[in-house]
């Protein structure tokens, strides 16, 4: 599996009978065809490949997430001077290939969709496509497309991460586009993991997930569109447009909801209790949160943590490691109650409140202060009403002055703050830290950190650096920024 990077074993044969036809001249289909049972289909259903990307996509998430959540400071190793703490060059090599492995797939059902003829899969797999494509480039910058996903070329270039930025806004587009139209192949809702598994028949399909899938497209391009926001090109209005066509209410999410077995933060906070220690809170979002930096407790954290022995809430610093032995509760993380790490959790790709933070900052860098502070009490009240906070404590958090701060002085720190919290575990952190220049309250430096300012980009995984030598770009230091972080 480790020299599958790009394609899944199935593109692999097809890329070796390639190479047979070009050196001997020989029948490849004939070969293939010598224990071929014409009884059995060759290929996955059109429905069955639905099912895998859209569960598989929302792994992607978590994986992305689980890299990108040390360095946000959500997370942090129980362990002194964890390579991924202390922003040293970590091989992600195994996260690269699962993630052109979905993409390998997503191409697949795009491919059969375009056969078959079916606007909804074929919006769909554009769709996927984007999720999948810019979480890559936001954490790598250039990455193979091209010439990656068909299966002829073991050795694909680099594209450029501004157009694969702009390509991904395509996708979206075109995505919109093809659901627009009636489907034309009957669509199975339980194969379709992010809008279906609720639905009981196709019918409600097309009339409600068909149109949640539009709307997840408008976040997404509404996401996009905000990610560029220190670049002259930004486009306040044209976020806004989005934000308009996206989620209404958290019904309409993004979300994955059914797993092989479970959530996989779940599977986090399982090991942790077996002492296979992962899933530990950083000390920044820990002291966020319990009113040791703002002066006022969140009462969103005992949704996410566990108390500690002491009876309160304690994090780790990044770089340090754990201040016990990792069996005494003496710190606090990802626990089987928390919101985000039960069994059932749903594992958010885009989510309302996120939707409703992108509003308010976009609608107050075109002087709207009275809808983006509509919008930024909003994302707080959905946030909260998600996690399960009492009406109470809600109310009582958006009143304290350095939260309900009216419309006169709210600014883009507030804003950037709040998101902090309702994006927790989510990979647009790090894209929304590295835009705010990681402009968070108290934010400092793992303890021995390997740079003298914060991690900007990945380097190139060694099975790049081996299988496709030649074509990764020179990464010069992880201080570099992408693009759109100029």
């Amino acid at each position: 599996m480790k020299h599958a990077t790009y394609f899944s074993l199935r593109k692999i044969a097809a890329t070796a009978c390639v190479l047979l036809l070009l050196s001997a001249g020989a029948g490849c289909k004939k070969y293939l065809d010598i224990n071929t049972d014409p009884n059995r289909p060759t290929e996955p259903s059109i429905n069955g490949l639905l099912a895998t990307v859209t569960q598989n996509t929302g792994l992607n998430v978590f994986r992305a997430a689980n890299i990108t959540g040390y360095y946000v400071q959500y997370l942090a190793s129980p362990n002194a001077s964890s390579p991924t703490d202390i922003y040293d060059r970590v091989d992600f090599s195994a996260t690269w290939r699962l993630m052109y492995d979905v993409m390998a797939d997503v191409y697949d059902l795009e491919q059969q969709a375009i056969k078959l003829n079916s606007t909804a899969h074929l919006g769909i797999s554009k769709i996927l496509m984007a999720v999948n494509l810019s979480m890559l480039t936001n954490m790598w910058g250039d990455v193979p497309f091209s010439e990656a996903l068909t299966g002829t070329n073991l050795k694909p270039g680099y594209d450029n991460a501004q157009q694969l930025y702009s390509r991904c806004l395509t996708l979206l587009d075109e995505g919109i586009s093809e659901l627009r139209k009636a489907p034309t192949v009957t669509m199975v809702p339980a194969a379709d993991f992010f809008h279906g598994p609720t639905l009981a028949n196709a019918t409600l399909w097309n009339s409600t997930a068909r149109v949640n899938w539009i709307r997840t497209a408008y976040a997404l391009r509404a996401r996009l569109l905000n990610q560029v926001s220190k670049l002259p090109s930004y486009n306040a209005a044209a976020v806004l447009s989005a934000v308009d066509s996206a989620y209404t209410g958290m019904a309409q999410e993004a979300r994955v909801t059914v797993f092989p077995l479970r959530n996989p933060w779940a599977t986090v906070a399982r090991n942790n209790a077996a002492l296979v220690l992962d899933g530990w809170l950083s000390s920044n979002v820990v002291d966020l949160m319990n009113g040791t930096r703002l002066g006022y407790p969140d009462p969103r954290l005992p949704r996410l943590t566990n108390l500690t022995r002491f009876g309160d809430y304690r994090g780790t610093r990044n770089g340090a490691g754990r201040v016990g032995t990792g069996t005494t509760n003496d710190e606090c993380y990802l626990v089987l109650a928390g919101h985000y790490s039960a069994d059932a959790a749903p594992l958010y790709v885009a989510t309302f409140e996120e939707m409703k933070f992108i509003e308010a900052e976009a609608a107050l860098r075109a002087n709207q202060p009275t809808r983006a502070y509509t919008a930024y009490l909003a994302g707080i009240t959905a946030h909260m009403n998600k996690l399960g906070v009492a009406a109470a404590d809600r109310d009582a958090y958006l009143a304290r002055p350095q939260v309900g701060v009216g419309a006169s002085n709210l600014t883009l720190s507030v804003i950037a703050r709040e998101k902090y919290f309702a994006t927790f575990l989510q990979p647009v952190a790090w894209d929304d830290a590295r835009r705010f220049n990681y402009n968070l309250p108290g934010f400092q430096l793992p303890l021995n950190a390997l740079l003298t300012q914060p991690i900007r980009r990945l380097d190139y995984p060694g099975t790049e650096q081996s299988l496709n030598s030649g074509n990764p770009p020179v990464v010069g230091a992880l201080t570099d920024r992408l693009w759109w972080d100029q």
